[in-house]
């Protein structure tokens, strides 16, 4: 049977945690979490970023968290906690179940910026 984009979500939604904002709201700042903003610039760009996150389209992401990749980006390595957020969750839940399959044990997913957003969390213009 054909894998189906349920199906996927549905995969990554059971392997990867979900956090509360209030949660993710006391791992902001601390040197061993990233926080991984999967959308796409111009979404970012309108309307900001967790602080401190680093923003990688969900295409790319692979490339950037791999230390083997001449594309390595320096914040991430497998000991820190990585928590990403998207639009609607789908995206991020996707990419933190492809860290954990290339070993990133701690991965967890805050789902949407705009419940951050509505929480009251804290946002960064970019």
């Amino acid at each position: 049977m054909a894998l189906t984009v349920q199906k996927m979500l549905a995969e990554a939604e059971a392997a990867v945690p979900r956090i509360t904002v209030d949660e993710a709201k006391a791992l902001v700042g601390r040197a061993d979490v990233v926080f991984l903003d999967v959308r796409e610039p111009a979404e970012v760009a309108a309307s900001g970023k967790v602080p401190g996150a680093v923003a990688i389209p969900r295409g790319l992401v692979e490339f950037r968290v791999d230390p083997a990749s001449p594309a390595h980006d320096k914040n991430f390595d497998q000991s820190k906690t990585v928590v990403a957020y998207c639009a609607s969750g789908g995206r991020s839940a996707l990419v933190l179940k492809t860290l954990k399959d290339m070993g990133y044990d701690k991965v967890r997913n805050l789902g949407t910026f705009k419940s951050w957003a509505e929480a009251g969390g804290e946002i960064e213009k970019v």
